[in-house]
């Protein structure tokens, strides 16, 4: 998919509008959804290979049932990561995520895709660079890998409540001078993201790398349809032959052209004069 223009300065949190109206737009897209189940019988179906699904941050298992209930019709071995709320990066998610990736990787014999919700995607790449070989792919929904001010997500008094509880603490920016993902990566983001800047979101598009824009809210990713059919697309590419998303011409208008992510995502309140 063509990649529009690099957004020039810093990347501000998402609007208070955007904000407070996340929720409501998460509950009318879960009504699109059901609406729209009829026609999952036209999702790519899957190869039967195991997924790790990852919540976000003060989410449960039970966030990302709709999404792994989904993806099991499809015929996908999808698994909750079976460690309670989403707290942040305590020692017992550090150690807990990496067994269970491991557990999944023994059990099926096969790479495990990881499907990571906001911090869970930070988790899923984290993930996918400590133990590249038993990882497939990673999808990211609305994850600010990018996030370059804690100014940029609205959840960072929660986090930061959080923090002492935590086993690893990364300073910002996350991953802008890291080494490109080993293994392919999607990342689905939002503009109209209540919770976090969509510029924290994207990757640097490469041959393995990729992003792509649905209109989602944050509270929606897991739901959303145009999310559903962008991770049942992803997932359902034959192992070793990983292309770039391209929706079907019917579909397109669910998927806004893609935004090149900037050069750096700082802080909003060090905008040059």
């Amino acid at each position: 998919m063509p990649v529009a223009e690099i957004v020039d300065g810093p990347a501000a949190p998402p609007t208070l509008g955007l904000y407070l109206s996340d929720i409501p737009r998460a509950v009318a897209e879960y009504g699109q959804l059901v609406a729209l189940l009829p026609l999952q019988r036209a999702l790519p179906v899957g190869d039967g290979h195991p997924v790790l699904v990852l919540p976000g941050l003060l989410a449960p298992d039970g966030s990302t049932w709709t999404l792994r209930r989904l993806l099991r019709r499809l015929g996908y071995r999808a698994h909750g990561w079976k460690l309670g709320w989403n707290i942040g990066p305590t020692a017992k998610a550090v150690a807990g995520m990496a067994d269970r990736l491991e557990e999944l990787h023994t059990r099926y014999n096969a790479p495990v895709s990881l499907v990571g919700w906001s911090l869970g995607g930070i988790f899923a790449r984290t993930m996918a660079r400590r133990h590249p070989s038993a990882v497939r792919q990673v999808i990211t929904l609305g994850s600010p890998y990018r996030i370059g001010h804690e100014s940029q997500s609205r959840a960072t008094a929660s986090f930061k409540l959080l923090a002492p509880l935590h086993v690893e603490r990364h300073g910002f920016p996350l991953e802008i001078e890291t080494e490109p993902m080993p293994v392919p990566a999607t990342s689905i983001y939002s503009r109209y993201d209540g919770m976090v800047a969509w510029q924290t979101c994207i990757d640097a598009p490469s041959e393995r790398a990729e992003n792509i824009a649905v209109l989602s809210s944050h509270i929606g990713y897991g739901h959303h349809p145009a999310t559903i059919w962008a991770i049942a697309d992803r997932l359902a590419q034959p192992l070793g032959a990983w292309a770039p998303f391209q929706p079907p011409a019917v579909l397109r208008p669910l998927f806004p052209r893609p935004d090149a992510p900037p050069a750096a995502v700082t802080d909003p309140q060090t905008r040059p004069a």
